[in-house]
């Protein structure tokens, strides 16, 4: 899955880089990547590309080399050799370990890319003193790098297990339902609303499985498995294409486990 390697270290504060520092640049969604092996920028690069200090932003060390954040212009073009690639299409191409990072960086850049100017008073932001914080100086808003947590679910009935196409995925595969929370509710009130409004259905047994930071843009995907109590599917087509029990019979269709929690939610329980 798509996961922080174990041996990184947070840090809050700017080093200076050294030749071996790894830097994230981002166009967007698009991170910087060498065309020959999808490397990274060395720092000859990066200072090529008129990045703003104060734009520059710390993740931490990966076996004690620095890793920094930034972004540049919609417009900018890529130096010779490299490109802007897109974040989904480095699944699978780049080491999990880097991609795991990238992701990571990718959240943090967003949050500073768009919380340069207070959303109370208009006034210019200023980096907190020992936490990953914009404070305004002239009114003390905070603003915190955003988590909107999102629920997924597996709904199993006997030998079956309930998948379907969401309307607004980026691909057609068949996955567990999902969904983020509204205001006020808990991951399981999310659940059982989720689950009732987008195919009608009730379940109990809720049963935590695993969650995983997702950077589109800045999710926390919370997984659980459920048990089929009652109702037939009933699809809510503005957010279900399609829903389906697959076990014995209906054979579930080829699904990579991949980086997504998604894919080791269904691959732990496949029906044999």
């Amino acid at each position: 899955m798509l996961k922080t390697p174990p041996e990184f270290q947070l840090l809050l504060h700017p080093q200076e880089p050294a030749s071996d520092t790894l830097s994230f640049i981002f166009r967007g969604d698009e991170l910087l990547v060498r065309t020959a092996d999808l490397g990274l920028p060395d720092l000859d690069i990066c200072a090529g590309l008129g990045l703003v200090e104060t734009d520059i932003h710390p993740l931490g060390l990966l076996d004690q080399r620095y890793c920094r954040t930034s972004w540049v212009a919609k417009e900018a073009e890529a130096p010779a050799g490299y490109a802007y690639t897109k974040f989904r299409a480095l699944f699978g191409e780049m080491e999990d370990g880097l991609l795991g990072l990238a992701g990571r960086a990718f959240q943090i850049t967003e949050w500073a890319r768009s919380h340069k100017y207070c959303g109370t008073c208009s006034t210019p932001m200023k980096l907190a003193a020992g936490e990953r914080c914009f404070k305004c100086p002239a009114c003390g808003m905070l603003a915190y790098p955003r988590i909107s947590p999102a629920m997924m679910v597996l709904i199993k009935k006997g030998e079956h297990i309930l998948l379907a196409k969401h309307t607004a995925s980026p691909t057609t595969r068949y996955v567990p339902l999902a969904g983020f929370l509204e205001a006020g509710e808990s991951i399981e009130e999310a659940i059982h609303r989720e689950v009732f409004e987008e195919v009608g259905l009730r379940v109990k047994n809720l049963q935590y499985f695993g969650s995983q930071s997702w950077p589109f843009p800045h999710s926390l995907m919370i997984a659980f498995t459920a048990e089929y109590v009652s109702g037939d599917i009933v699809l809510d087509q503005n957010e279900i294409a399609d829903a389906q029990w697959f076990g014995p019979g209906n054979p579930i269709p080829d699904y990579p486990i991949g980086v997504s929690v998604s894919g080791a939610l269904v691959d732990a329980h496949r029906p044999k």
